[in-house]
């Protein structure tokens, strides 16, 4: 398998998930605003989309979109204990968490990188990600280690790639205690340390 990723961006999540898995794998680096990969090949034939991630499978279907990659790199590797089993109830609760990182965590961040976002919109934006914030850090506050109990998931990865940009778009996470012993805590995991050095990030987290 072949990962097309850009650094930090949201291709960090299938990135560690890979690495957590054990898989074997290789790692192309894309430039998302030239479209060109680091091979020089021409980005939008791998993905019309335009963004990251793509998961080249080895038949060389190209698998897009961040939530169905995660799902799909755990669901091979169940001794990675990376998702519940199918159909279970713990596996609906992690497919909300999901969701809820990627409708409203994850599109809420995305304007703030784009050149042509208002500045006045901005910290309507922040306002609406620190509401997400808050609920997580109240979901951190009964002492589990991570999201859905002492198990790391894909949405810990996930998770964990979303707070990271907050440095980047001028919000504090030292607002939330909790979340900043989470992301600690998910720093310190050696096929996340693997991950960010891959991707030259290793001081961004």
């Amino acid at each position: 398998m072949k990962l097309y990723y850009s650094p930090g961006a949201c291709s960090l999540a299938p990135h560690i998930i890979l690495r957590e898995s054990g898989v074997d794998f290789t790692l192309e680096k894309t430039d998302t605003k030239t479209k060109k990969t680091e091979n020089g090949a021409d980005f939008l034939a791998i993905n019309p989309k335009g963004y990251v991630p793509v998961l080249e499978l080895d038949d060389g279907y190209n698998l897009t979109e961040g939530v169905v990659i995660q799902k799909y790199l755990a669901d091979r590797a169940p001794e990675a204990k990376l998702v519940p089993p199918p159909n279970s109830r713990e596996r609906l609760k992690l497919e909300e968490l999901l969701l809820f990182l990627s409708t409203e965590i994850h599109k809420a961040f995305s304007p703030l990188f784009a050149p042509t976002t208002p500045d006045d919109y901005k910290p309507l934006l922040r306002e609406k990600i620190a509401a997400r914030f808050d609920l997580l850090e109240q979901r951190l506050s009964d002492g589990r280690a991570y999201l859905t109990g002492a198990g790391f998931t894909i949405a810990d990865a996930y998770f964990f790639t979303l707070a990271n940009w907050a440095q980047f778009v001028g919000i504090d996470l030292a607002k939330w205690p909790n979340i900043g012993r989470f992301m600690q805590r998910v720093a310190a995991r050696p096929a996340v340390q693997a991950a960010l050095e891959a991707e030259g990030l290793k001081k961004a987290a």
